[in-house]
């Protein structure tokens, strides 16, 4: 056992407040009672005639979700109940071990490729966030899936078939957003280098005050698409019209949210959306979230097919540039892309 609790998940039990260092200040709050809730927050796009003759409708539907919302769900995707079933059983499993078997995997080094951490990022924040993480990169996955923890002992194989499905989804849906675009289909594709791919398992403990604190404060993804599977307790919020909006889960859908690295190349004709996670005093919440990245050296800019008259938004940068930033300045800033703006308007 180590001296000192490294994971919030082993610090919370028995809790009645919750301790200074999670606590937000006064006009940072999720203030609960603001918070707008009704079916349909963002679109729901069900994908059955992706690959049929209604092609050219669906690429439409997802161009408006993406140019109006920033965020949708998606439902027959492709992906089975089962894998889906088992990727939140193992990843409930795997935070359920004993301490002494999860803090082998522990790390506060944000660019190693494999970490059980807390919070966001512990050397750059001045507030905690009420959350446990487990990140890994996942592609190439024979790169990767040896440094994967080894228990459960089905936590490779699992992970490995859900992170394949994953990314076989992401691709479909970059093509089609490439298409809503106006550009190539394989245009994205193609920017994005040799690719990359990250997942993270969220684990949100119940908190004795959600009111104070957040899962995860506003936040835009700095990646291309995020597609988040989470389990049946609420906590996804998206801003939308200045106010924040809970989308609540439907089973067996993914959530589909515009990246930083999108609204760059689209120039700005997408938006990545500011979202955040809250947390509730009675259960725990699992959420997946799939990054779908650039590989390091990509360059990434504005389509040139998508520079008109409105000039480029962004200059060029590698990616690796752009997810060093990320870290680095942590989410206080809520995004990154300021930092990479040229001076036209």
């Amino acid at each position: 056992m180590t001296s000192k609790q490294l994971l919030l998940s082993d610090l919370v039990a028995g809790m009645s407040c919750v301790p200074s260092n999670y606590i937000r200040p006064t006009y940072d709050r999720p203030n609960f009672h603001e918070v707008e809730s009704f079916d349909g927050a963002i679109p729901l796009i069900d994908l059955q005639g992706l690959n049929g003759p209604t092609r050219s409708d669906m690429i439409k539907e997802i161009g408006l979700a993406c140019q109006n919302y920033g965020f949708f769900q998606v439902s027959n995707h492709g992906i089975s109940e089962a894998v889906i079933d088992k990727m939140l059983h193992i990843s409930r499993e795997f935070f359920h071990l004993p301490e002494s078997e999860r803090v082998k995997n522990y790390s506060d080094d944000p660019m190693k490729t494999m970490r059980l951490s807390t919070s966001f990022n512990l050397r750059t924040e001045n507030v905690s966030s009420w959350r446990d993480y487990l990140r890994l990169h996942c592609h190439p996955l024979e790169d990767y899936i040896q440094e994967w923890p080894s228990n459960p002992p089905s936590f490779r194989e699992v992970a490995a078939e859900y992170c394949t499905n994953a990314r076989g989804l992401a691709r479909r849906l970059l093509e089609a957003i490439s298409e809503s675009l106006g550009l190539e289909k394989e245009y994205i594709d193609r920017a994005l280098g040799k690719h990359g791919q990250h997942m993270a398992i969220n684990y949100y403990p119940p908190c004795p005050q959600p009111d104070l604190t957040y899962g995860l404060p506003g936040h835009a993804d700095p990646n291309v698409i995020t597609i988040l599977l989470q389990d049946d307790v609420p906590g996804l919020q998206v801003l939308r019209n200045g106010k924040w909006v809970a989308v609540n889960p439907i089973p067996y859908t993914f959530i589909v949210n515009i990246g930083d690295q999108i609204q760059v190349l689209s120039n700005d004709r997408y938006k990545s959306v500011l979202h955040r996670a809250v947390v509730n005093c009675d259960k725990e919440r699992i959420s997946i979230p799939t990054f779908y990245c650039p590989s390091p050296d990509a360059v990434i800019g504005p389509a040139p097919q998508l520079i008109d008259i409105h000039h480029a938004h962004y200059r060029n940068f590698a990616y690796s540039e752009y997810y060093e930033k990320f870290w680095n300045r942590g989410l206080a800033t809520e995004t990154c892309l300021d930092v990479f703006k040229t001076s036209h308007p």
